[in-house]
């Protein structure tokens, strides 16, 4: 589950990496723990889920012209590149029309696609990646190869581990698109102020990393969608 040292990706053998590297490496069975339940409990909802898949697709496709899925290219563990599964909220086509993080009313959301949204629905078909191996339920939120760039040395230490659908950030920033609504530029914004905020919370979790702390992420996130 983590690479030996010299294996990893040029950009990430740095000092800055290194502390985080060094702490997830005395927690090797934690982690063959955290993707034994990944796969477990993901293959599980999605049986269970189907039927509510099901509904949502075909609300999804009654409600505006396009694919049911949203598949935008990410990026997951040791920087490798996937392209994620999410129930499409926005009109066909939005990454061309706009920027690629989402403001509050941003016009490019569809009907359904605000109930999805706020509820987090449109996250349920991301269980396909984690059983591929590209996510995991609990981790650093994939941002696009745009934002990657903008990476610090020390961010790149979140790129240890999969990406996640949930994370300490998510449920701090969970109202995200209102943060950036009132902004003139949202990329720069998003660069300068959201990112390494979130970051901040990111790297913390990678320090303290356990399996029971990532459950105890998992019911926060709940609750929090709850309310």
């Amino acid at each position: 589950m983590l690479k030996k040292w010299e294996e990893l990706p040029k950009y990430m053998r740095t000092e800055a990496v290194r502390p985080y590297y060094e702490s997830l490496s005395r927690k090797k069975f934690s982690l063959y723990v955290k993707r034994f339940f990944d796969v477990t409990v993901a293959s599980v909802m999605l049986v269970l889920l189907s039927p509510v898949l099901l509904v949502l697709a075909f609300l999804i496709a009654k409600d505006s012209k396009g694919g049911v899925f949203y598949r935008q290219e990410r990026v997951t563990q040791y920087g490798r590149k996937f392209r994620i599964f999410k129930f499409r909220t926005m009109v066909a086509n939005a990454d061309k029309i706009g920027t690629q993080v989402t403001v509050q009313n941003d016009n490019r959301i569809t009907k359904i696609g605000e109930k999805l949204r706020k509820y987090r629905l449109d996250e349920l078909p991301q269980l396909f990646n984690i059983i591929l191996g590209d996510m995991s339920f609990v981790g650093t939120r994939p941002e696009s190869t745009h934002y990657v760039k903008c990476y610090t040395p020390e961010m790149y230490a979140t790129l240890l581990l999969p990406a996640g659908v949930t994370s300490e950030a998510s449920i701090r920033y969970k109202d995200e698109a209102e943060l950036l609504d009132q902004a003139d530029n949202v990329d720069e914004v998003y660069v300068k102020e959201v990112l390494p905020g979130k970051m901040k919370y990111n790297l913390e979790e990678i320090r303290k990393f356990s399996w029971w702390r990532e459950i105890g992420t998992m019911v926060r996130t709940v609750v929090a969608v709850v309310r």
